[in-house]
């Protein structure tokens, strides 16, 4: 039987691998500050037994609802953001140690690799859906085409066949660069490419896409991520929270913890005093909306529930400490509440089950240290 806890890390895997191509020994660096500390930070302690049944339940949920094509879907928004998605499902599966050539669901995992990569099949630009970014398109394709990068980039350097690598690295850096293209004048990313104003939620789905393909050692100029981190902090207010667009409405919960990921990001050393500054003060602001606690609709949609924990999550598992080992715990138990009260599965009106089991997840399993862009 496969042991996770037995699986390799991508970083240990690309320093031991001469198939990996450009990647291959790269000391790669992801969201966690330097000098994280030991495994036992982690929290790993936190992933009780019941923790562990919901995770091994909610990966067999996503393993038996994929479809033949390797897509997953189902709600709302399905067509135009399934690369999206797809990619977050695949980056569930990573998450529980599973590799392309390794794991039970490694069969799986390649699905979700070669759905994504045969989306840029009628692409000549990079952009990750089956055709060139249109004006009107969804507005949500542009998320899908950061999470479903996030998640090429997340993944290069496993697979286990040269020519099968090379090709995902090709459609990584077409989808970077398409990335790069699209920033705006302000900045950031908005519903299209170089669109006249950027918002929050799109620049950090773009900040990470573009870190972890930088730790994938794809080229992205450094003045573009200070550029998107910079548009971040001017959506900062006094009270820490960060609005949607830049000069215009207030603070919310979702939007903050994206924007702290966001600035964790960019990790430019130019600008970590200020940076590093704006995550403190959003940290605080998160900490009013500790999960096990009410929130009204105003505060957290419930259309946007799993994205605010996913990103609130990952802004605790960066910041360390008594931020992570006090947040983790609650929103362990929040999740594992909200799959009891529904029967065994994770529920998403808008985005469909396997977007919202794909989030708890990645959030259930932030302490195996596994997403090569979370590793301390």
């Amino acid at each position: 039987m496969f042991d996770p806890l037995r699986s390799v890390s991508r970083r240990t895997f690309l320093r031991t691998t001469v198939s990996g191509g450009a990647t291959a020994g790269l000391h790669l660096v992801g969201l966690a500050q330097p000098g994280g500390g030991p495994r036992s930070e982690t929290g790993a302690e936190f992933i009780t037994a019941e923790t562990q049944e919901a995770i091994d339940r909610g990966l067999a949920q996503l393993a038996h609802g994929q479809a033949s094509d390797g897509s997953f879907g189902g709600g709302l928004l399905a067509g135009g953001v399934a690369a999206g998605i797809t990619g977050l499902c695949g980056l569930a599966l990573l998450g529980a140690g599973q590799q392309p050539g390794r794991g039970k669901y490694a069969k799986h995992i390649s699905r979700v690799v070669d759905y994504v990569v045969d989306r840029t099949k009628g692409a000549s630009s990079g952009f990750l859906t089956t055709d060139d970014f249109r004006f009107g398109s969804q507005p949500s394709a542009m998320y899908s085409h950061g999470f479903a990068s996030l998640f090429l980039a997340e993944v290069c350097g496993m697979l286990p066949e040269a020519v099968r690598q090379k090709k995902v690295r090709a459609v990584l850096e077409r989808a970077t660069a398409f990335a790069v293209d699209a920033q705006n004048k302000e900045g950031g990313w908005r519903y299209e490419p170089k669109a006249p104003f950027a918002d929050v939620s799109v620049t950090v789905a773009f900040m990470m896409a573009l870190r972890a393909a930088r730790n994938a050692g794809v080229f992205v100029r450094k003045s573009v991520i200070r550029q998107g981190s910079e548009y971040i902090r001017r959506c900062q207010l006094p009270d820490g929270g960060f609005s949607y667009f830049k000069g215009q409405g207030g603070s919310a919960f979702a939007r903050t913890a994206a924007a702290v990921v966001g600035l964790y990001s960019a990790s430019v050393p130019e600008d970590e005093e200020v940076n590093s500054r704006a995550i403190e003060r959003g940290l605080r602001y998160l900490q009013q909306y500790m999960p096990n606690r009410m929130f009204n609709q105003r505060e957290l949609p419930a259309a946007h529930y799993y994205y605010g924990q996913y990103y609130a999550a990952l802004a605790m598992w960066t910041a360390g400490g008594d931020y992570w080992r006090t947040w983790f715990p609650a929103i362990r138990d929040e999740l594992l509440g909200r799959v009891r009260a529904s029967g065994g599965t994770w529920a998403d009106h808008v985005h469909g089950p396997a977007y919202a089991t794909a989030m708890s997840l990645i959030v259930l399993q932030l302490p195996n240290n596994y997403l090569p862009i979370l590793q301390k």
